[in-house]
């Protein structure tokens, strides 16, 4: 198996909930608007997620541990 860097991809998820909370909406409005809105949201969620994971190896399964306090 390849080497995985667990650390790096939890950077990336954190430098990615960074970008979906900095981009900007484009030039549309109604539905379309709301639906992107609603997209971003559940995208910086789950990138938060990831992001504020600590991790350990536990029987060869990589374990996320993802705190669900504030």
């Amino acid at each position: 198996m390849a080497e995985i860097d667990v650390d790096a991809v939890i950077a990336r998820y954190r430098d990615r909930a960074e970008a979906v909370r900095e981009r900007g909406l484009p030039p549309v409005a109604g539905e379309e608007r709301k639906r992107l809105i609603q997209q971003a949201e559940t995208d910086f969620l789950d990138f938060s997620l990831i992001a504020a994971a600590t991790w350990v190896v536990e029987n060869d399964e990589l374990v996320l541990r993802i705190p669900l306090h504030p």
